[in-house]
């Protein structure tokens, strides 16, 4: 009943405003009734759809995990220290590829479902009706929501192996924010215009964590791997078609919460801001002597350097003759 008493309260406003200025009376009896037309959308109901959902009934799980995600950042280096890094070449390889294999996954859901429900990419109003493709495009978003809290594990790899200086700001901002805000995504708007920047982020997640893999298998492979600095490009590049997308939605007046376009907006340009910087340090700048993997995307390729090819550790031990138990 809440979110009925919410759409009185700011859409009929809106639809008496909008019938009187047709018939051009400059003093419509409606005038006076509560309403803002910078944010010419009622609120969104909670999507009954997902309140039962892993993860969805409350927010503190969710604050909880990035809660001891930023705890695990700070404590985590001090932690090892004194400890030898951990080699995790095969760990490495299986969980890369097993985001590849979730991305695409992921990809195809919310492809397949937005078609088959016949999709708008210049504006998409939430259906919260349990239609059979509404409803697989809203598990397909939240699955792409629990992809960003399984990404957390990329920090712990580098913490793990000592890869303290690819923890930097924006791999840190990236993670916890994505996670986080994701969750206020899929509580409310878990369909329409959501669907647009998940379909295109976990698309270039698959190309991503291929490359990752793929650096796991060792230095002799990442000489074929020419074509890392056109991962952050992608992303450059994605940052930009988000806020043009966002900007056309603003501009047809699309029926989706006006404040989450907006958010959206400043977000975009905050990543395009910490990228940039990321590719004139690492791709414009001078080159200084390299000491181990060049960073990715803000984020270190989760590989294995030539450094560690002379020295494998396996549950934090030396082992003999440069290979791990197992390998």
């Amino acid at each position: 009943m809440e979110w009925q008493m919410a759409w009185h309260q700011w859409e009929l406003p809106r639809r008496c405003m909008v019938f009187w200025e047709t018939v051009h009376m400059s003093d419509p009896p409606c005038q006076d009734l509560h309403f803002d037309y910078a944010f010419s959308s009622p609120p969104p109901p909670p999507d009954k759809r997902v309140e039962n959902w892993p993860l969805m009934q409350s927010p503190w799980p969710t604050l909880s995990i990035s809660t001891l995600y930023l705890l695990f950042v700070w404590l985590g280096p001090k932690w090892m220290k004194d400890r030898e890094p951990f080699q995790m070449r095969l760990v490495l390889i299986a969980y890369n590829f097993g985001m590849v294999l979730l991305n695409l996954f992921i990809f195809r859901e919310l492809f397949m479902g937005s078609y088959n429900a016949g999709y708008s990419y210049i504006c998409q109003s939430v259906d919260y009706s349990n239609n059979v493709n509404e409803v697989r495009i809203a598990a397909a978003l939240w699955w792409y929501f629990v992809s960003k809290g399984v990404e957390y594990l990329d920090t712990v790899f580098f913490i793990l192996r000592k890869k303290n200086n690819q923890v930097s700001f924006l791999h840190v901002y990236h993670h916890c924010t994505m996670f986080t805000l994701w969750w206020i995504g899929i509580k409310w708007v878990a369909g329409g215009q959501a669907f647009f920047g998940a379909q295109m982020n976990s698309f270039i997640h698959v190309i991503m964590y291929s490359y990752y893999g793929l650096t796991a298998f060792g230095p002799w492979i990442q000489k074929y791997l020419w074509w890392k600095r056109y991962l952050t490009m992608l992303q450059l590049v994605q940052f930009h078609v988000t806020i043009g997308h966002t900007a056309l939605s603003l501009y047809t007046d699309c029926p989706f919460p006006k404040w989450m376009h907006w958010a959206l907006i400043a977000y975009a340009i905050s990543f395009i801001f910490l990228f940039l910087n990321f590719y004139v340090r690492t791709y414009k700048e001078p080159k200084k002597v390299k000491t181990g993997k060049t960073a990715t995307n803000g984020i270190s390729a989760n590989g294995v350097s030539a450094s560690e090819k002379q020295l494998v550790i396996e549950n934090g031990k030396k082992q003999k003759n440069g290979k791990a138990k197992g390998e």
